[in-house]
């Protein structure tokens, strides 16, 4: 019996808790379009950061860019098994320009938090990302939930970032700004 994946991207021999990942869906995909198309320069891959435990209280963001809606769009999903993730209710946030500075700004230093807010009639949904000073844990803490307005229901992912994973999320988020102002 082949293996089969449990985490969206990833192929069975992948090890990697953090993924660089083609859309998880055909749907999501430009599959027939040539590489420097506008087409496929509007949906780039995902970077995706998963952190399963054996408590099943892990989780993944996984983060990309949209460029025809100007935006990068930050998708999260509680664990739900070993190595599964529920993304049937997963939360999303669409980021733009102000979003990304105040993330940048924990991400290099330059502020110890960064807390965003996004309410509509629908939902309200927030993030946070936090420098943390106990040199045993990782470094920053990221956060994103989701409060539906009619049942006032919550859903919130944490999962811990490291040197390595900042480090690369400081970069997707810079390129993304880039690609965002076409400079």
């Amino acid at each position: 019996m082949p293996m089969r994946s449990l985490c969206p991207g990833i192929q069975p021999s992948q090890t990697m808790k953090t993924a660089l990942l083609e859309p998880a869906s055909p749907s999501s995909a430009n599959t027939s379009a040539p590489v420097d198309s506008p087409a496929a320069i509007e949906r780039t891959p995902d970077y995706a950061i998963y952190k399963p435990n054996s408590r099943g209280s892990g989780g993944v963001v996984r983060f990309g860019l949209n460029r025809s809606k100007a935006a990068v769009f930050v998708d999260a999903a509680s664990q739900s098994g070993e190595k599964q993730f529920d993304w049937e209710n997963k939360i999303t946030m669409k980021w733009g320009l102000s979003d990304l500075g105040a993330v940048l700004a924990t991400l290099q230093g330059r502020l110890p938090q960064a807390k965003l807010f996004h309410q509509s009639e629908k939902a309200s949904s927030a993030f946070d990302l936090s420098l943390r000073d106990d040199p045993e844990r990782a470094p920053y803490m990221l956060s994103i939930s989701r409060q539906d307005a009619t049942d006032k229901s919550l859903r919130k992912v944490t999962i811990p970032l490291t040197h390595a994973e900042a480090a690369v999320l400081e970069t997707a988020l810079r390129a993304a700004i880039t690609r965002l102002l076409r400079w």
